[in-house]
């Protein structure tokens, strides 16, 4: 059987819980995405975290379940929480403890980066400026980092580099940029993670084969980035769910455009079929990947 860990899955989001907008849709069917999720192969998943209420949720949510782990850290567009804190040190301050306090279940420092694409959340400045304070828990925490990456390339590699020696690894998570980008990713030694927003189009696809496949990994940011039938790689899944529109959802089916962590298959399955590689083989080097990476210890 196939073998994944999802890098990266919003399960906090409350529409696993069937509630869209702050309005009660359909069940409560959480339990049944992570089931569909471990039907198919995935034996961990990264619940990924992004603000403080975020940490306090997932830390919450990865107690229930031992094939759970989450990141700790702040989103780019989630900056101005350091300085509305009234506090940036007892800001960041939360943010260690919540690692140390919780290191069996902590993997990995993030979800932090930049992003020049959604700047009316928080300025540029204000992103730099934190993105380069948490670095310094890379150092003190060892982690490695679940990094966000969005039209600010030259930037972000400029703070990475200047950086480099508080960093032991890291992923660039959600890759959608080009195969230049990608090598310059990669010069800095990190991994590249690919979900449906990275094959969106023929160009993304090109730039997602031209990564070595001992520097990728796989997610699925659910439930964003799943593969919409107009994305170019659409058209080489081979896997397909029954899915309900959510006012009509129904038990045992996924819902429309509701990305799940399940749908980590029709992303190899894309990813494989462009780089004309076999499916069990790229999906068991992703999973060593991962491992190395952000779970060493169990080796």
């Amino acid at each position: 059987m196939l073998k994944f860990i999802d890098i990266g899955a919003n399960l906090t989001d409350k529409v696993f819980r069937g509630i869209y907008r702050g309005k009660s849709v359909h069940n409560d069917d959480y339990s049944d995405v992570l089931q569909r999720a471990f039907n198919v192969g995935v034996s961990k998943i990264i619940v990924t975290a992004g603000c403080k209420s975020d940490v306090e949720e997932a830390l919450e949510l990865v107690a229930t379940n031992e094939k759970l782990y989450t990141t700790v850290g702040v989103h780019p567009t989630r900056c101005n929480e350091f300085d509305e804190a009234g506090n940036p040190e007892q800001h960041l301050q939360y943010l260690r403890e919540a690692i140390n306090c919780n290191k069996s279940k902590v993997v990995a420092l993030g979800e932090l980066g930049l992003d020049y694409d959604r700047t009316q959340f928080c300025p540029i400045e204000v992103q730099q400026k934190y993105f380069e304070l948490q670095l310094d828990l890379a150092a003190e925490t060892n982690l490695p980092l679940f990094l966000h990456s969005r039209n600010c390339a030259d930037d972000f590699i400029e703070i990475m580099r200047r950086n480099q020696q508080k960093i032991s690894g890291g992923v660039v998570h959600s890759f959608t940029g080009s195969i230049d980008e990608a090598k310059k990713y990669l010069d800095l030694g990190l991994y590249i993670g690919i979900n449906g927003c990275s094959l969106k189009t023929e160009e993304n696809l090109d730039a997602m084969a031209s990564i070595p496949k001992d520097k990728l990994m796989i997610e699925t940011d659910a439930p964003w980035c799943g593969i919409k039938n107009t994305h170019a790689g659409s058209k080489l899944i081979k896997t397909k769910f029954e899915s309900k529109k959510k006012e009509r959802w129904m038990e045992n089916c996924t819902v429309k455009d509701r990305n799940e962590p399940c749908h980590i298959i029709q992303v190899l399955e894309v990813m494989a079929a462009h780089r004309n590689e076999d499916v069990e083989e790229l999906a068991d080097t992703m999973y060593q990947n991962t491992m190395n990476l952000f779970f060493p210890n169990s080796l």
